[in-house]
This record gives structure tokens, C-alpha cells and sequence, in this order.
């Protein structure tokens, strides 16, 4: 049976915990094993979902407090470490892909039109920021510390102690965002709450992640998906806002900024650990990405 017309993959299915308006997870070593914070001396283990490419209705708050890896944003590609905060809008697709063992906390809520929230017209300031983050929000300085001050608390509060930190929370970064927006994603998504091709796009994001320094050929990937040429292009562009080889490349080009910054590597090896054949082509692709040489960015990250 062809798999196009026979898998049907649903999104993520959040469960918000009785008699609460959102859900506080946190890990401590890997986003597979995460915990649901019900109170200070309560938690439940749920299925962490964070290690594939997936989307929510639920908008998301997540801190890295330690481990580092590749943020995968909508069709934004970048690399994160301990501190990094992301705000991740309504049916925006994402995927940590993690160096090693890593912690961290979430937050995640669904505040639709016609929500209670939204009968304090005091919140009304919050509608923009929401819509801003159907790009991803990275928060930064001053703000993202105090913000990771207060996820901290969130997991040793409850009732109302604990919504009153959500609000300040988003009282801070609002106003964080209208000052110095960081929108991760060039474009929003706005994947339907199902989709027929999630699981096959998941698998070949994940084969990508796993293999980008080596020859990855589409044919096998074709195979791993089970996934015609023409519906893998489409999909693939729709799921994740790039083409295959657009993809593949700044997943290489990223890869290859890591080891500028944290390596003495030469710029031929670098190119050539990264999954480059060529080092001419990695060098005018890392120009047209990064807007210098490789050179000129090793100087300016290390300078």
C-alpha cells in the first residue's frame, strides 16, 4: 500500500494538567525524559517530543540550561547552548537536535480568541507579540536572564503564584520584543492541526541532522520516507521552508561556524568536515550566507 495515502500523522497532542492554563515540563538530561511540573513536590513523566521535527497548537517557552546543539525553527537553522530562550508561536515547526546530554525547561499554553486572558484589557499589549512569534522569538540579554530566573520558579510554584509569574513573564518579553525583535523563522507557518507527511519529514530531518558531513543522497532519503520525488520536494518545502539542498547546506554552513569559532582547523578542513566536496563552493555559499569569508568570521567571533 502506497504510504502517501495510507499514513495519517497527527500533531503533537498537548494535554493541559486539571486545573491549570498551561503546562511546565522540565529535563534534565534529555529532551526524551521530561517531566510534567504539577507543583513543588509533584510531577508526572510525559514523552518528550523536542528530539524530532514536530508542531503544536500551543505556543512554547523553552530554556536550555545547559547542553548544546542545532535550533531548528521553522526555516531558521542555528546552532544554541546553555541560556538560550526561544518563544515559539502557534503551529511553528521546530526540533532541537542536541551535542550530548541537555536540560532545560518549557512552557506551553493555547490562549485562543475567546480565551478568559484575553478579558483583561490589560492583555491586549500580548496580541502582538504572539503574532510576532509565528517567526520564533530568540529573547536575549538582560531580559532572557530575568526571564530564566523566573521559568526557575515556575517549577517550585503553584496556582496563583505560579499564572502570576506566567504574565510576568510575558510582560517582559513584550516588551523586550518591541524594542529589539529576534525573529528566527524568515517566514510563519501555518501547518494544518494534521498533516499526512509530518512523521516522513520528521524522519528525513532527523537523517539529515545525523548525516549532514557525510554524502547524503536524496534517493536514500526518498527510500527512508517512503515518499515520491515530486511529494517529498513539495512537502519537504512546506514543512521546513527550504528545498532539500538548501537544507542540507546550511546545515553544513552551520556546522562549519561551530568549528571557526571553536576550532584551529584550516578553512579547507573545515569545508571538507562539514560534508563539502568543494572548497570554491563552500566558500561563495559561506559568503552569500554569512555575509563575509570564512576568514572574515573566524576574526569576528574570535575577536
Amino acid at each position: 500500500m502506497c504510504y502517501e495515502s495510507a499514513v495519517q500523522v497527527e500533531r503533537e497532542q498537548i494535554q493541559i494538567p486539571s486545573g491549570h492554563s498551561f503546562r511546565v515540563l522540565r529535563w534534565s538530561r534529555s529532551l526524551r525524559e521530561v517531566e510534567n511540573v504539577l507543583g513543588p513536590e509533584q510531577v508526572e513523566r510525559v514523552k518528550g517530543e523536542g528530539t524530532h521535527w514536530h508542531f503544536h497548537v500551543e505556543m512554547e517557552l523553552t530554556l536550555f540550561t545547559s547542553g548544546t546543539g542545532t535550533r531548528f525553527v521553522g526555516d531558521h537553522i542555528g546552532s544554541f547552548a546553555a541560556g538560550d530562550l526561544v518563544l515559539l508561536g502557534e503551529r511553528l515547526p521546530h526540533y532541537w537536535h542536541t551535542r550530548g546530554s541537555s536540560s532545560g525547561i518549557s512552557v506551553q499554553w493555547h490562549f485562543p480568541l475567546g480565551h478568559a486572558l484575553w478579558s483583561f484589557p490589560e492583555t491586549a499589549s500580548l496580541s502582538d507579540l504572539f503574532r510576532q512569534a509565528s517567526h520564533g522569538l530568540r529573547i536575549r540579554g538582560p531580559a532572557a536572564q530575568q526571564v530564566a530566573a523566573w521559568m526557575q520558579e515556575l517549577t517550585q510554584a503553584e496556582g496563583m503564584d505560579q499564572l502570576a509569574l506566567l504574565l510576568r513573564i510575558l510582560a517582559c518579553i513584550q516588551r523586550t520584543s518591541t524594542q529589539e525583535p529576534q525573529p528566527l523563522s524568515a517566514r510563519s507557518f501555518a501547518l494544518a492541526t494534521e498533516t499526512h507527511y509530518q512523521q516522513a519529514i520528521a524522519k528525513a530531518v532527523r537523517h539529515l541532522a545525523a548525516h549532514f558531513r557525510e554524502e547524503v543522497r536524496l534517493e536514500d532519503v526518498l527510500k527512508l520516507t517512503h515518499l515520491s520525488r515530486p511529494t517529498f520536494a513539495r512537502q519537504f518545502k512546506k514543512h521546513s521552508g527550504r528545498t532539500f539542498s538548501e537544507f542540507l547546506n546550511r546545515l553544513r554552513i552551520q556546522a562549519a561556524c561551530r568549528d571557526l569559532q571553536e576550532t584551529d582547523r584550516s578553512v579547507l578542513e573545515i569545508a571538507m568536515h562539514s560534508g563539502f566536496t568543494q572548497l570554491s563552493f563552500f566558500n561563495r555559499l559561506f559568503r552569500r550566507v554569512m555575509k563575509c569569508s570564512p576568514r572574515e568570521y573566524r576574526g569576528m567571533k574570535r575577536g
